[in-house]
C-alpha cells in the first residue's frame, strides 16, 4: 500500500503581515472612469465603499484584467478597447504582488488601447501572456473561478452552480493544487470499484445459469445415446425385411397367374355375346330414323296448312268488317239526311234571330275627354315619381359612398387594432404572460369605470422615429410598458383588485396643477454640440400617460444628440446636461452625496424590442370617432332613403290606379266594338253553313254505291270460306298420317331401350371380365 501523502505545509505570514501573492499596489491610467489612480491594499480584508458610479466595479475589472483575465469573464464589454476611458486612445493597469519573500517584488503591467491590443510587462520587461498566466497560477490566483473572484454581472452564473461544481471550484480556489487532481482520481477509482462489483455479480449469475444449462445438457446426452441404440436395431430389421417381402410376393404372383387365365376365357365369351346383341339394335335405330324424317315432313306440311288457314281467316274477318262498315254508313246517311233537313231549318231561324239582335244593339259613344283627363293626371304623377327617383338615386349614391368610406375606416381601424395585437404579443414574449387577458378584461369592463383608463402603456405611446424608440425604451423601465394608468382612485382600486391575477402594475395619475413644466428650448450652444431634441418631445400619447412618464422618469431632463455629440460628450456635461442620448451611447453623470465628485456612466444603446411596432393611439381614436360619425350619417341617409321609397311607392300606387281606370275605359270601348264584330261574324258564318248544307250530295247515289261495295265484300268472304274448308280437310289427312308414323316411332323407341338395357348388362359383365383379366 502506498505511503500516505503528508499534509500541505502551513503558509505563514511574513513580518510585513502579507502572504505570497497578495496585491501590494494597484495603479491605473485612463481606465474606464479613472484618469489616474494609485492605491495600496492592506494585508488583510479590504473593502471598497462608494456611491453608484464612483468606480468600485472599475477597480474590480482592473484587477481581473491585470491578472490575465479575458474581458468576457466580467460579463460586460467583449473587447479590451471598451475599457479605455472615453476620449482617450490608450491606458494601462499596473499591479504589484508580494513574492515568496518580503524583498521579492513582482510587478505586472498590461497596456491597452482602443484598437483592442494588449501588451504585457513583467518587472518592466515585455513578456507573452502565457508567462503572466504561469506567474498568477504559481500563487493559485484564479480570476476565472467564481468561488475566488465573483464579478457582479456573473452572480446569476454562480447561483446556477451545482453542489458538485461548487465543491470542485472551492477546492481549486483554497486547497492544495493537487487536491482537485486527487479528488478526480478518487472519483474515477470509485466508479471503477462500482463497475467491478457489478461485474462480479453479473459473472456469478452467469455461472449459475451455465451450471443449470450443463445439467440439462447431460440429460439430453443420455437421450441421444438411447436413440443411437434404437437406430442400430432399426438398421438390422431393415436388412431382414426385403427377404420376407420377396417370399410373400412370389406366392401372390402364382395365384394371379391362374386368375388371369380364367379371366381371359370369360372376356372372350362376353365379347362374342355383346357383338351378337348389338346388330339388331342398329337395324331398329335406322328404321326409327326413317320414320322420324317422315314425321318431320308431315309436321312441316301441317304448319304450312295452318299458316294458310290463318291468313284466309284474317282476310275473311277484314272483309266482314268492311261489309258491316258499309251497312253502318248507309244507316248513318239515312239519319244524317233527316238531321240535315232539321239543321237547315234551325240555321235559317238562327240567322234571323242574329240579324234581329244586331239591329237592336245600341250605339256606344267613345269617352275621349275622360281618357285625356286620366292621361294628363298620369303624366303629372310620372313626372313627380321621376323627380323622386332622381332624389332617391342621389341619396343611394351618397349612401353607397358613405358606406364605402365606412368600410375603409373599419378596415383601417382593424389594421390598427391588429398592430395592437402585435404590441401585446411583444409584451407577452418579453415576460408579461397574461397581458392579453388583462387587456381584454379592461375592454369588457370599461363601462364600469368612472374615467378613462389607459393601458398597457405600450399601446398608448407612438414613436415615429426608430432611433428615438431605442432611446425611450432604454430610458423607461420595462415594468411601465405593461402598466395600466387610471385617473381616479376608485378606478385604481377596482383594477388592482381584478388585475392582480394577471401580474400587471396599476398606476394612478393625479394632475398636479402646481407642477411647472420645463420649457423646451434648444440654445445655440446645444445646437452647436449636436443636441436637437428632448426625450419628452419625441413621442405622442394621451396627456395622462405622458405626464406619468415625464414626471417619474425625468424625460424633460434627458436630451437627444447626434454623432457629433458623441465625440464632444465632455463638453455637454459642462452645460449642466447630466443625461443625453447619441446614436451609439447613453451618457449619465451623477454627483456623489458624500464627496461631491462627479462620476459618469456610458452604456451602449440597445435596440428597441417593444416600440419597434408601436401604433398611433391618436389615430385609433380619430378613426373610432370618424366611424361613429359615419354610422350616424348612414343611419340618417337610410331613414331619408326609406321615406323617399314610401313617397315613391305611394305615387306609383296612385299612378297604377289611374292606369287601371284608363285601361278599364279602353277595355269597355274595345269590348263593345268586339261584341258588334262578333255578331256580324256569327251571322256571316251561319249563312255560309246554310249554303254548304243545301249543296250536299244526293242521298240515292251515295246509297247505291255503298250497296255495291258491301255485295262485293260478301262474295270475297264466301270464296275465303271455301278455301278454308279445303285446307281443313287436307290438315285432317296430314294429322292422321302423322299420328300413325309417330306411334310406330314410339314402338321402335321402346324396343331399342329394351335391347340397350340388355347390352348394358352384357357390357358390365364384359367389363368385369376385362378388369379381372387385367388384374
Amino acid at each position: 500500500m502506498a505511503e500516505r501523502r503528508s499534509k500541505r505545509p502551513k503558509i505563514t505570514r511574513g513580518e510585513d503581515d502579507y502572504l505570497p501573492g497578495n496585491i501590494i499596489e494597484i495603479e491605473l491610467h485612463n481606465f474606464m472612469t479613472f484618469n489616474d489612480l494609485k492605491c495600496k491594499p492592506g494585508s488583510r480584508l479590504n473593502l471598497v465603499i462608494g456611491p453608484n458610479g464612483s468606480g468600485k466595479s472599475s477597480l474590480v475589472c482592473a484587477i481581473a484584467l491585470g491578472l490575465g483575465g479575458d474581458p468576457q469573464l466580467l460579463g460586460r464589454a467583449s473587447s479590451i478597447g471598451a475599457y479605455v476611458k472615453r476620449g482617450e486612445e490608450s491606458g494601462y493597469i499596473k499591479i504589484s504582488l508580494r513574492g515568496d519573500t518580503e524583498e521579492e517584488q513582482i510587478t505586472i503591467m498590461r497596456k491597452i488601447d482602443t484598437r483592442n491590443k494588449s501588451e504585457w510587462l513583467f518587472n518592466g520587461k515585455v513578456i507573452p501572456k502565457k508567462d503572466v498566466i504561469d506567474i498568477v497560477r504559481r500563487f493559485n490566483i484564479q480570476v476565472n473561478n467564481l468561488t475566488q473572484f465573483l464579478p457582479q454581472d456573473r452572480v446569476s452564473e454562480f447561483a446556477k452552480l451545482t453542489p458538485v461544481q461548487l465543491l470542485e471550484e472551492t477546492e481549486k480556489a483554497v486547497g492544495d493544487p493537487q487536491l482537485p487532481v486527487q479528488h478526480s482520481a478518487l472519483v474515477l477509482k470509485s466508479r471503477e470499484v462500482k463497475k467491478l462489483e457489478k461485474a462480479v455479480v453479473q459473472n456469478g449469475e452467469m455461472l449459475n445459469c451455465l451450471k443449470a444449462l450443463n445439467s440439462e445438457r447431460e440429460k439430453a446426452v443420455e437421450r441421444v445415446r438411447q436413440r443411437q441404440e434404437l437406430l442400430a436395431k432399426v438398421e438390422s430389421m431393415k436388412k431382414k425385411l426385403p427377404w420376407l417381402k420377396y417370399d410373400m410376393q412370389k406366392v401372390r404372383y402364382m395365384e394371379a397367374k391362374e386368375q388371369e387365365k380364367d379371366a381371359k376365357k370369360k372376356l372372350d365369351v362376353a365379347a362374342k355375346t355383346l357383338n351378337d346383341i348389338r346388330e339388331p339394335v342398329e337395324k331398329q335405330k335406322q328404321e326409327k330414323a326413317t320414320l322420324d324424317a317422315k314425321c318431320k315432313k308431315i309436321s312441316g306440311l301441317l304448319n304450312e296448312n295452318s299458316k294458310k288457314r290463318m291468313e284466309l281467316l284474317e282476310k275473311e274477318n277484314r272483309l266482314g268488317v268492311q261489309a258491316r262498315g258499309k251497312y253502318n254508313e248507309m244507316e248513318e246517311l239515312r239519319r244524317q239526311e233527316e238531321s240535315r233537313q232539321q239543321r237547315i231549318l234551325k240555321a235559317k231561324e238562327d240567322i234571323a234571330a242574329a240579324e234581329l239582335e244586331l239591329a237592336s244593339l245600341p250605339l256606344y259613344e267613345h269617352p275621349k275627354d275622360e281618357i285625356e283627363r286620366l292621361g294628363s293626371q298620369i303624366l303629372e304623377l310620372e313626372f313627380s315619381a321621376s323627380q323622386k327617383r332622381l332624389v332617391k338615386s342621389e341619396k343611394e349614391k351618397l349612401l353607397s359612398q358613405k358606406k364605402g368610406v365606412l368600410r375603409q375606416c373599419v378596415d383601417r381601424l382593424k389594421d390598427m387594432e391588429n398592430k395592437n395585437n402585435k404590441l401585446l404579443q411583444a409584451l407577452q414574449n418579453s415576460g408579461a404572460e397574461k397581458i392579453f387577458e388583462a387587456y381584454h378584461w379592461l375592454q369588457e369592463h370599461r363601462h364600469e369605470l368612472k374615467k378613462d383608463v389607459y393601458g398597457p402603456v405600450l399601446l398608448e405611446v407612438n414613436v415615429s422615429n426608430q432611433i428615438h424608440a431605442d432611446y425611450l425604451e432604454g430610458h423607461v423601465p420595462y415594468y411601465i410598458w405593461k402598466s395600466f394608468i387610471t385617473q381616479d382612485p376608485d378606478d385604481r382600486d377596482f383594477l388592482v383588485k381584478n388585475l392582480r391575477s394577471f401580474d400587471v402594475p396599476v398606476l394612478n395619475y393625479v394632475q398636479n396643477k402646481d407642477r411647472q413644466k420645463v420649457p423646451f428650448q434648444i440654445s445655440e450652444e446645444m445646437r452647436t454640440l449636436g443636441i436637437s431634441s428632448r426625450l419628452d418631445q419625441v413621442f405622442d400619447s394621451p396627456d395622462a400617460v405622458k405626464e406619468v412618464l415625464t414626471s417619474q422618469f425625468a424625460l424633460e431632463h434627458s436630451f437627444i444628440g447626434s454623432r457629433e455629440t458623441d465625440q464632444r460628450a465632455d463638453e455637454v456635461s459642462k452645460l449642466g446636461i447630466l443625461d443625453f442620448w447619441t446614436p451609439e451611447n447613453h451618457y449619465r453623470w451623477s454627483v456623489s452625496r458624500y464627496g461631491g465628485h462627479v462620476s459618469a456612466i456610458v452604456e451602449p444603446v440597445a435596440r428597441s424590442r417593444l416600440l419597434v411596432c408601436s401604433t398611433d393611439t391618436g389615430e385609433i381614436e380619430r378613426l373610432r370617432s370618424r366611424k361613429k360619425e359615419l354610422e350616424e350619417i348612414i343611419d340618417d341617409l337610410e331613414e331619408s332613403f326609406k321615406s323617399l321609397q314610401i313617397e315613391l311607392r305611394l305615387l306609383e300606387d296612385e299612378g297604377a290606379k289611374l292606369h287601371k281606370q284608363r285601361e278599364d275605359i279602353i277595355n269597355t270601348v274595345q269590348h263593345e266594338k268586339r261584341k258588334r264584330r262578333e255578331m256580324e261574324s256569327r251571322i256571316s258564318q251561319r249563312k255560309r253553313k246554310l249554303e254548304s248544307m243545301e249543296n250536299e250530295d244526293d242521298l240515292d247515289t251515295v246509297m247505291k254505291k255503298l250497296i255495291d261495295e258491301a255485295a262485293k265484300s260478301n262474295i270475297q268472304r264466301c270464296q275465303c270460306v271455301i278455301k278454308i274448308k279445303n285446307l281443313l280437310i287436307e290438315a285432317v289427312s296430314y294429322k292422321r298420317t302423322f299420328a300413325e308414323k309417330h306411334m310406330t316411332s314410339i314402338e321402335f323407341d321402346a324396343k331399342i331401350r329394351e335391347l340397350e338395357v340388355g347390352i348394358k348388362q352384357h357390357e358390365r359383365f364384359a367389363m368385369q371380365a376385362s378388369l379381372h383379366f387385367e388384374n
